[in-house]
Order: C-alpha cells, then sequence, then structure tokens
C-alpha cells in the first residue's frame, strides 16, 4: 500500500456540526452516480473534515467501486490512514468494491485487505468471507491464498456458512480441475436445499471440463426436489454446448417453459447460443425472434450462429435489422459479420464491413478482424491478397494468421510457399504442436517421408504429442464418445464391423481414400486402413446402427475433419440417405445428398 499522507487541514466541528455534516455527505455520495458528482462528495468531505470518518469512507468507497471504478485507487491510497478506525463495516466494503471491479488489477489486490483487517484486530463476520473467497478465486497461480483464506473461515466458525460454503465450492472449481475434489467435499457436507448450491458445483464441472457430471448432477438435483433457478439452467446449458447434446439443450428449453422460469435476455442469450453450438440454429433463431428485449450480445450470437452453419447471407441481414433496430454493433458483432462473410464467400461484402468499423462507427479493428479478412481472402483463393493484406496490417500478424494463410496455401495448392510460412512459425514458436502437424501435412501430401519423420522426432524430442482425435454422439440422452482406433465401447464390435460396411459401400461408389492425410509413411493399402477407423467414422457408424433410416445424425469433434473423413461423409450421407451434421473445432458441416454445407473449405 502506498505510504500515508500528511492529512488535510479542516476545520472544527462541534458534534451537532459534524453530525450535519456526515449526513448531507452522506446523501451526497448516495447521489453520486458519475466520476464528477463523486469527486465533488469528495471536495465536501474534505472541507468538513470528515477523511476520518469510517462511515463516510466505507461510503465513498462503496460509490467510488460502481460509479467511478479506476478512482476507487488513488481514493484508497489517499484517505485509508492509520488514523482511520477501522472496522469490519469498512474492511468488508474494501474486500468487496475490490473483489467486484471491472478493473483486473484491482480484483488482483481484494484480498490483500484481509491480512491488514486481522492486523488491526478486527474480527471479521460472515460477511466478510464470501467475497474474500471470490477474490481469491480471481488469483491466477497459486491456489495457496485461497486454501488460508478457507482455513480462516474455519478458525472464525464461518466455514459452515451458506453463503461461505456456496462461494468455497465457487472458488475451489475455478482454482481447476484438481481442486474439484474439494468442492465436491464442501458440497457434500453442506444441506442441499438451495438452487445456488447446486449451481455452484455444476458451474464446476463445467469449469472443470466435466460437462458430463454438470448434467448428471443437475438430474440429481430434480430427483431431490430442489427447483432450478436461471443461474442453474444457464449452467446446465453451458454443459450441453460443451458436449453438443442438442436434445439436452432443447430439452432444457421445454423445462423453461414448463417451470415458468423467468426467460430474462441473459438466459434467451445462453438458449440461443447452445442451441445455435449444438446443431439446431433454426432453433436458436426462434428463440431470438421470440425476445421481447434484446441485447447486442442477443443479436452478434445469432449472427455468429448463422455464420458457423455458412448461411452469410442470412447472417448479413441480421446485421443489418440490429442496425435498423438502433443496436449500434461492437467489436464482437463485426467479428460476426466478417465470420460470416468469409465462410459464405462474400469477400466485398466483408471489406465494406471492415472499412465501416472505423470509418462510420470509430472501432478500431482488432488482431482478430484482421485474421477474419485474411481468412476470407484465403477461402475464396486469393492467396497473394491474403499474403499483402498481412504485410501492410499496422499490428503484428499473430500465429493463427499466420496458420490461416498456411491452410488456404494448403488448400490452393501453393504448398511451397505454405512450407516458407510454417517454418518461420516453427522457428519462432517452438513449442505450439500444431505448427509440426501443419508441416508435417505438407511434407505428407507431396510425399516426403524423410522430412516429415524428422519432423515427428523433433516433436518427440521436445515432448510435444498431437492432440488425438475425440468424436461425441448423443443418443437417447446419453452422450458416447469415441477415439481413433479405441476398442472401449461396449459395442465396439458391431461398430467396426459396420466401419468396414461403410468403407464397402464407399469404395462400391467410387470413393478413393485421401491417403496424404495419414502422417505415417505406410503403404497405400495400411494408410486407407488407418483413415478408416478415424473418430467421427466411428460414432457416424454407432449412429447408423442405432437410429431408424432416416434419422438425422450429429456428430461432435474436437479437431478440425480430415479431408479424407470430410470426402467419406459426403458419400456416406447419399449412401445411407442421411443428414449428417459435425460440428468441428470452427464450425458446422451440414452433410446431405453428396455435399457438404461448407462448400468444401473449412
Amino acid at each position: 500500500m502506498p505510504p500515508p499522507v500528511s492529512s488535510p487541514s479542516a476545520p472544527r466541528l462541534s458534534p451537532s456540526a459534524a453530525r450535519a455534516a456526515e449526513q448531507h455527505c452522506l446523501r451526497l455520495l448516495a447521489a453520486s452516480s458519475t466520476p464528477t458528482s463523486l469527486l465533488q462528495s469528495v471536495a465536501f468531505l474534505l472541507k468538513s473534515g470528515l477523511h476520518a470518518n469510517s462511515l463516510v469512507l466505507t461510503r465513498l468507497f462503496a460509490a467510488s467501486a460502481s460509479a467511478a471504478p479506476a478512482l476507487l485507487d488513488p481514493l484508497v491510497a489517499a484517505l485509508l490512514r492509520p488514523s482511520v478506525p477501522l472496522d469490519a463495516f469498512l474492511a468488508n466494503t474494501l474486500i468487496r468494491a475490490h473483489a467486484t471491479s471491472p478493473i483486473h488489477s484491482l480484483r488482483l489486490r481484494a484480498a490483500a485487505f484481509f491480512p491488514l483487517m486481522l492486523r488491526g484486530a478486527v474480527v471479521p463476520n460472515k460477511f466478510t468471507f464470501p467475497f474474500l473467497l471470490k477474490a481469491c478465486a480471481a488469483l491466477p497461480g497459486s491456489p495457496d491464498v485461497g486454501l488460508q483464506a478457507h482455513a480462516a473461515a474455519l478458525k472464525f466458525g464461518f466455514a459452515t456458512d451458506h453463503y461461505v460454503s456456496n462461494t468455497l465450492i465457487h472458488m475451489y472449481s475455478c482454482f481447476g480441475g484438481g481442486f474439484l475434489g474439494d468442492a465436491r467435499n464442501v458440497f457434500d457436507r453442506m444441506p442441499k436445499e438451495s438452487a445456488v448450491t447446486w449451481s455452484a458445483m455444476i458451474g464446476g464441472y463445467v469449469r472443470g471440463g466435466l460437462s458430463s457430471d454438470a448434467v448428471e448432477l443437475f438430474r440429481e438435483m430434480q430427483a431431490n426436489g430442489v427447483q432450478a433457478d436461471e443461474v442453474t439452467v444457464i449452467g446446465v446449458l453451458a454443459a450441453a454446448t460443451d458436449l453438443g447434446a442438442l436434445e439436452l439443450a432443447r430439452w432444457v428449453r421445454r423445462f423453461v417453459e414448463r417451470e415458468g422460469i423467468g426467460k430474462s435476455v441473459t438466459l434467451c442469450n445462453a438458449l440461443i447460443d447452445t442451441l445455435a453450438k449444438c446443431g439446431d440454429v433454426d432453433g436458436a433463431v426462434a428463440v431470438f425472434e421470440g425476445m421481447q428485449q434484446r441485447s447486442v450480445v442477443s443479436w452478434t450470437s445469432v449472427i455468429d450462429a448463422l455464420a458457423m452453419e455458412g448461411r452469410g447471407k442470412e447472417a448479413v441481414r441480421v446485421f443489418e435489422e440490429m442496425k435498423v433496430a438502433g443496436v449500434p454493433p461492437d467489436d464482437v458483432a463485426f467479428i460476426g459479420v466478417l465470420t460470416a462473410c468469409s465462410h459464405a464467400g462474400m469477400v466485398d461484402e466483408g471489406c465494406g464491413y471492415f472499412d465501416a468499423m472505423k470509418v462510420e462507427y470509430g472501432i478500431e479493428p482488432k488482431i482478430e478482424h484482421y485474421g477474419c479478412m485474411v481468412d476470407m481472402f484465403g477461402r475464396a483463393g486469393m492467396v497473394e491478397r491474403a499474403m499483402e493484406f498481412v504485410r501492410t496490417m499496422p499490428i503484428q500478424p499473430n500465429p493463427v494468421i499466420w496458420r490461416s494463410l498456411v491452410s488456404a496455401c494448403r488448400a490452393h495448392g501453393r504448398l511451397e510457399l505454405g512450407e516458407s510460412i510454417t517454418r518461420s512459425l516453427l522457428h519462432e514458436y517452438p513449442a505450439h504442436e500444431a505448427n509440426y502437424i501443419m508441416l508435417s501435412n505438407v511434407f505428407a501430401l507431396t510425399q516426403r517421408w524423410k522430412e516429415k519423420s524428422e519432423i515427428r522426432r523433433e516433436m518427440s524430442k521436445r515432448g510435444i504429442k498431437k492432440v488425438p482425435g475425440c468424436s461425441i454422439v448423443e443418443l437417447d440422452g446419453e452422450v458416447h464418445e469415441f477415439i481413433a482406433g479405441d476398442e472401449s465401447h461396449p459395442q465396439y464390435k458391431d461398430i467396426y464391423r459396420m466401419v468396414e460396411e461403410m468403407a464397402r459401400e464407399l469404395r462400391r461408389v467410387g470413393h478413393i481414400a485421401a491417403t496424404s492425410e495419414v502422417l505415417l509413411d505406410l503403404d497405400e493399402e495400411d494408410k486407407e486402413g488407418a483413415l478408416q477407423w478415424h473418430s467421427e467414422k466411428l460414432a457416424i457408424a454407432f449412429a447408423l446402427l442405432r437410429t431408424p433410416p432416416g434419422t438425422q445424425v450429429r456428430v461432435v469433434k474436437n479437431l478440425r475433419v480430415c479431408s479424407d473423413c470430410h470426402a467419406a461423409i459426403k458419400c456416406i450421407s447419399q449412401v445411407y440417405r442421411r443428414e449428417i451434421v459435425v460440428r468441428d473445432r470452427s464450425r458446422f458441416h451440414r452433410f446431405k445428398d453428396g455435399s457438404c454445407s461448407c462448400k468444401d473449405f473449412w
């Protein structure tokens, strides 16, 4: 904390005058809603000699947190001095004001006021720990401060308080997967009559990447007769998004209607996002159209949803409707519309929107906007224009932009240029596995097995491993996960037989496996076999086995769909007369009658 400044001189007031000044200052602070009005209140505070009045300072710091967050730090530095009588009310306000600040650096300082409280012999109360623990959850790196805060809550007898326990669950889940067990221990030991408690643990599981556990806990919550609230529903929707569980998302939408849960803008936005990311874009649009109030997030979510499915013209139409409705687009909305133009090949429109950002709306393009433009030129086959755009960018291109360029080079046969860019990336970012994979792909495409083997050895030497492909299918409310070559599924023998049948059917209609996708120096027959067992093919085979003819198949994959699987799934959709929707890490592919919505560029 900065050294104390000298006390400002102030007139000595009679007790009644001091009381009147205090009440007037409190009224001024209560009405302070802007930085200017807050500073006027501070001027009166100093003029009236109230700089050591703990009640006035408590209200001042609270008012600053909401009306002028940037003033909180200098006000605390100037006024919080040893002469100020510190009490629990003032200390709690300091912790809360910092913990809830929109300024990141202030949030990191919130926990530091607790030791100050203890040094001043101020006994914490039950209102101290929820915000202290929330502050600890936001601290990066070591969780030691949070563990000490938990110990203090135990010492002072507040660890079993309902609000403190709920915040403990939140804190431990924010520390990462290794502490989810601690969060669950707190949850298991406390009463569970409140939806807040269940929501805290459900949210913890989602943050920790255990979305299936989150869904299972939600079902347990229902079995216990606890009424879900908006926060619970948003947590379950986040789990459904992570799992790509469309049926769950649709059920939650019906659940909200049936239980009469208030459809706030935040909840509707979450519904739009989940339905879209699970593949029901029309359902997401229906939720949007039924909203009585919409935020810029509502509009942006629909634009993003349409863009992910390649419905660029519709996305642009919604963007224009947003402007007509008087909702000014922000930088995120422009990312959405530029992505839509990119995926739909609308180059001229995309260039127009990029220029309008700064000229019409005064929004300075960020690296994400430049990335959208590079991607748009690359998808359209304008590799040279994309290179020129990157060379003239006013900010330094990041690895994502360079990798987007490499993808364009690969898709449009500019392998030499792609190799050159990838080598530069490897030199500058030697620890990123994607750079090695891209260069291996180039070598495999040009059958340069020796160079490819050297790349694999370098990856092994550095301990870099390729992330395994994983695909998910949701059937009858149950999520099934598949990994390439995996035999852990109870029906794996039937699934493998179905994959072999699919391969025979594809060969019958003339499909030739794109064996250059296999990054191993195998003969052609072995390569084709390796491609055959990719995770998305296992997932599709399972869905074909378990669903009636004509049923839509939905798959979620953690990686980009490879070229061979993309071509194979187009054939599968035609041979088996199925619509197959695959969500990979960047977009949706809707396969139907032998073609894909991405128009073979992704």
